[in-house]
This record gives structure tokens, sequence and C-alpha cells, in this order.
């Protein structure tokens, strides 16, 4: 994850699926053994009735799905005018075309789960669709192309039917002391040199760093702090998110990104705030969220340790955010899916109302079609139904994130073989 981190690809590498076992057999005469008389038959293995049918996550879609009569898919606005992003989306897909060079790419489409996704055809694909964008002269000539040369494959999403929840993350920024002082005196962690070597269950959150955040100093993480920061919430915060700017006491500036994590599932704080009676789970929001323990900050006692995995950092020097593919994440042309599931690096295309600024402070949705790379990964982005969205670095960035939600539809493209 960036939690999350990132890398891309180009690779031209045909996978061929055989059996060398069943092709060996089949070049070679065996002579068939005579039963003896008193032997019973052998009985043929048949699946259990109740055997569930294993559903690829992504399904093609035929050209009038995509192409409805309300408007075709690809209808991606941001590419021009006066704001353009066009620029973003050249940079990400050379991201993830540097990622599909590496031998950890081959491996994983290797094994695909989905045959005719391959590592080959991803990488044309985002070559291809790279001279589209780069000669394309409006949304409607790119769309237009796009359906000429490129199938499309629909996320089954939670439901079966399509139905994907849409997040947003950001990359913070924040204030951190390479030292401890009596202002700042809450610590983000080195990973442990010895961490492949924990047992598990691992140690939960509150085993290593106690309740009130302060006491990793008398256990395992003692003579691991790396920066120091004045509020609790801001080293949680950057554990959530998985990556941070830092400015320094100093007046330098550094960066930190993902180094580690210990194995437990995400627990929604907010979730658990809601199931109390304290805050409203309809509307909750992430700035809300922070406003409540603002307000109550003993609170953070009680529920920052109900998220009992616990997040190691390294400093990456300025680095940008990067995601699980280990290359740069780019604002609005970045997703976090689940890899298990999800063909990494890939060009993806995500319907859902985002925020964008209205001028005077406010946000307001707007729904879009966005061409995006998948570069990402999350702890809690888990099943065919969920997408967490890159908004980039910031306040901005963050107070977008914060409220992004809803349910969308997640496709792949693929130029047509």
């Amino acid at each position: 994850m960036m939690r999350k981190t990132l890398a891309l690809f180009s690779l031209s590498l045909g996978i061929a699926c055989t059996n060398p076992v069943s092709s060996v057999l089949a070049q070679v005469t065996i002579p068939l053994p005579v039963p003896a008389p008193a032997a019973e038959p052998v009985p043929v293995p048949v699946p259990p009735p109740n055997t569930p049918e294993v559903v690829p996550a992504l399904q093609p879609i035929s050209p009038e799905t995509a192409c409805n009569s309300q408007r075709c898919l690809g209808w991606d606005e941001q590419l021009w005018g006066r704001n353009g992003d066009r620029q973003a989306l050249l940079t990400s897909i050379d991201h993830s075309l540097r990622y599909l060079e590496t031998n950890r790419a081959a491996e994983i489409y290797a094994n695909y789960p989905i045959k005719e996704i391959t590592l080959d055809r991803v990488r044309r694909s985002l070559l291809r669709f790279r001279q589209l964008v780069v000669s394309s002269k409006s949304a409607a000539e790119l769309q237009a192309a796009v359906h000429r040369e490129f199938a499309f494959y629909q996320s089954t999403g939670n439901d079966g039917k399509g139905t994907v929840k849409f997040t947003g993350y950001y990359e913070p920024v924040y204030t951190a002391s390479r030292v401890r002082t009596s202002v700042y005196r809450y610590p983000m962690y080195r990973v442990p040199p010895d961490f492949k070597e924990w047992k598990k269950p691992h140690p939960k959150r509150v085993e290593l760093e106690g309740k009130d955040g302060l006491q990793g100093h008398k256990g395992r993480l003692r003579g691991l702090e790396m920066l120091w920061f004045r509020d609790r919430l801001d080293p949680y915060m950057i554990q959530i998110q998985g990556s941070a700017q830092i400015r320094l006491t100093n007046g330098q500036r550094t960066s930190v990104g993902f180094a580690g994590g210990t194995d437990y599932p995400w627990t929604s704080i907010g979730g658990e705030l809601a199931k109390d009676g304290k805050l409203p789970l309809s509307g909750l929001t992430m700035p809300k969220l922070i406003s409540y323990f603002r307000r109550n900050p003993r609170e953070m006692n009680n529920y920052l340790p109900r998220w009992e995995r616990f997040v190691f950092f390294q400093e990456t020097n300025g680095a940008p955010a990067t995601g699980s593919i280990n290359v740069p994440v780019t604002a609005e042309r970045s997703i976090a899916t689940d890899k298990s599931l999800m063909p990494p690096g890939a060009l993806a295309l995500i319907q859902n109302a985002f925020p964008f600024p209205a001028g005077g402070g406010r946000l307001e949705r707007r729904r879009v079609d966005r061409f995006v790379l998948d570069q990402d990964t999350g702890s809690a982005i888990r099943g065919p139904g969920r997408v967490d969205y890159f908004m980039g670095t910031g306040k901005l960035a963050g107070d977008r994130a914060g409220i992004t939600g809803g349910n969308g539809s997640l496709y792949y493209l693929l130029l047509r073989e």
C-alpha cells in the first residue's frame, strides 16, 4: 500500500499457459493395465453439489452497454481546457509502463486469474491509449477512438451487479521535529529490524504504544522513533494515509512512506464512534471525525487503539507519494484496488461523483468519468467493490478526500483482440 506505494511498466512479453506434464504424457504410449478381478471400481470424484462457481472480478461488457442511450463511457472532460490535466495522465501512464517492465509485474501477470488479461496486452493497451491522448483534440475525439479500439471489462462490484464503493485518500502535510520536546512528543516509528521474525499474532496497537500513544519507549519500539509530532492525530492520520510530506521545525522538508505494518484488519474509528452513539453514521466524514477529537481529546485514548494495526515508516527525503506497485501516484489519475483481483498498473475508467472547489471555500459534487491507472492498494481495500481515489497532496486534497464517497462504477480498458 501507499500504505500505499507505487511503480509502473513496459515490457513485450507473451505468456503461454501450458501444462508440461500433460504435454509429455500426450506424446507417450502407455499400455493400459489389466484390472485385478476382485478390485473395486475407483469412483470418479464429483464436486459437492453446492460448490459455488468462482466468478471473475471483471466481466466483459458489450459495446451497447458501454455506449447506451444516455452517453458513452469515457467522456473525460478534465483532460482539456485551461485547467486540463492531460500531462498528469500521460505521466501516470509512463509510471505504469515502467512498472510493467519489472520482474514483479511479469510474475503477477503470469498468474493473473483472467487469462485474456496478459502483461503484453496491458502494455500494448497503455501504449496505444497514450498515443490517442496525445493526438486527440477533444474529449469527444478521444472517447470515439477508445470505443473503436478498446474492449471494456466491468468490475462485478460488491453486489455482483457492478456497484463499487468509492473513498478518497491523499498525502497530508504535517509539521514535525527530529527530536522530542515538550511540545513535539508523539512519535512516528521506523520498522523494527527484526520485524519479519515477529511471531503472529502480532502485538496490537495498544500493546506497542499504550492507550495514550506515549508508551512506545517502554517496549519493542524503544529507540525506533524517527519523528515527533505535537498532535497525536497527526501520526495516526499518516498511518491511515500511508505517506506524508513533512515540514521540519528546523525549516527543512522531508517525507515519509510506508515501510511495514502489523497483521490486523482495518477498523473504522468513525464506525466505532457511531456504534457507541457518539456521532451519527449518516453524513459522517473525516473532517467531522477530526473535529470530534479536537473537542474531546481524551476520547482518542478510547477509540484510536480500536484500529489494532500499527504502521511503520521510512524517510523518503521529499519523494512523492508512492503506491503499492512502487511508482509515484498521480493526483486524480491513480486509484487503489484489491491487487489480488485487479490488474496492477492497468488502464481503468471510473464513474462517480467527486467533490470539486466551487468558490468561497465550498465544495460541490460533480459526477464524472475519469481515466485512471490502477497503481495502489490498501488494507481497507478488499474485494471487487472497493476503489480508493488519490486526491493529491495538502489541505484541499485532504478536504476533498474526507468527503469523497458514494457508489459508482469501475471499468478496465484493453485493446480488442
